[in-house]
């Protein structure tokens, strides 16, 4: 029996004592939040922690869980965790998958992703809300299919 297969990636908001976020700018995608795959027995919070570390050179504590997003079109499918973190030390390095990284206040960041699914995560995160963010959506076009508060 072939059973379908969701990939699962953590996508990080990291915020400074000044309360600036952080952003790395990929290769492909271009500006956006620290965000990777979950390896095979990974738990969450560590595979957020990881992917900041490797991608900006910032040590991270995960402090809570904000929204879920289920991209659910084309393939693959994707269960995508949004986390909150506090900055716990390191210091700015990039890597293959960050050609910059940088802090910024949060009415710039909200404007540097060039990728509308990645601009949109983003302005969904950074929203003022109680409870955890639930949004599944499509690709072609982008479009919410849900959004709830759990």
């Amino acid at each position: 029996m072939n059973r379908p297969l969701h990939t699962v990636i953590v996508s990080v908001v990291v915020r400074d004592e000044e309360g600036r976020l952080l952003l790395i700018k990929h290769p492909h995608r271009g500006w956006e939040l620290p965000q990777g795959h979950v390896e095979q027995g990974e738990d969450l919070f560590a595979a957020a922690s990881r992917e900041v570390l490797e991608e900006s050179g910032y040590e991270v504590e995960v402090v809570r869980l904000i929204a879920i997003f289920s991209k659910l079109s084309p393939e693959p499918s994707s269960i995508i965790f949004g986390l909150a973190a506090r900055l716990a030390g390191g210091e700015a390095t990039t890597s293959e998958e960050s050609l910059e990284v940088g802090w910024f206040d949060q009415e710039l960041a909200l404007d540097m992703p060039e990728h509308s699914v990645n601009r949109n995560r983003l302005q969904k995160l950074l929203a003022p809300q109680q409870g955890v963010g639930y949004y599944s959506y499509s690709m072609s076009p982008f479009e919410y299919v849900q959004e709830h508060r759990i």
